[in-house]
């Protein structure tokens, strides 16, 4: 039947959301507080940046653990930039440089702290600024285990340079 009359929008009102729970014969639910650390620690992993946007710090792990190469395709702006945007942050614009992303870090919700190379947490990520050998600087991500940026890293330490500036960028949860 096709109605053909005018609707006031304000008037019409959505049911009310119906929460159900079903619970086995047994009258067991093993599960219940299984899936709440589980669903804890999904709150943990995700960060809620000051423009509204989810970044899931586990799947920005998970890219960088993916990541396979062990030696550099100088794109490691890019790696990084791909690994947040599979994470869930998105940029209207975005640096090119890694010695640039400083800026555009703090935007998605991350801080700047001191540098934490003796206590990485995961999801941190360090900018080494550009050095007369590196123009463009340096940007790597902690998965939890090592630092990552377009090849795994065997420390922070890639450039044998003294004097290298570093900004270390730690999520705001």
């Amino acid at each position: 039947m096709v109605y053909d009359h005018n609707v006031n929008m304000s008037e019409v009102h959505a049911p009310v959301q119906a929460n159900i729970i079903i619970r086995s014969q047994s009258g067991k639910n093993s599960k219940k507080s299984s899936e709440f650390q589980t669903d804890q620690a999904i709150t943990k992993k995700n960060m809620l940046a000051k423009n509204g946007q989810r970044i899931d710090i586990s799947k920005f792990t998970d890219f960088l653990q993916a990541v396979s190469s062990t030696s550099s395709s100088q794109k490691c702006a890019k790696s990084i930039r791909l690994a947040l945007e599979s994470a869930g942050a998105r940029f209207q614009s975005h640096p090119v440089a890694a010695a640039d992303w400083g800026n555009t870090l703090t935007k998605i919700g991350y801080r700047q702290i001191n540098p934490k190379f003796d206590a990485p947490k995961e999801g941190d990520i360090y900018i080494i600024d550009r050095t007369g050998k590196h123009v463009y600087g340096h940007i790597a991500g902690f998965n939890g285990k090592q630092w990552v940026s377009d090849f795994k890293q065997k420390s922070y330490d890639v450039y044998n340079e003294k004097g290298l500036t570093y900004k270390y960028y730690r999520p705001s949860f």
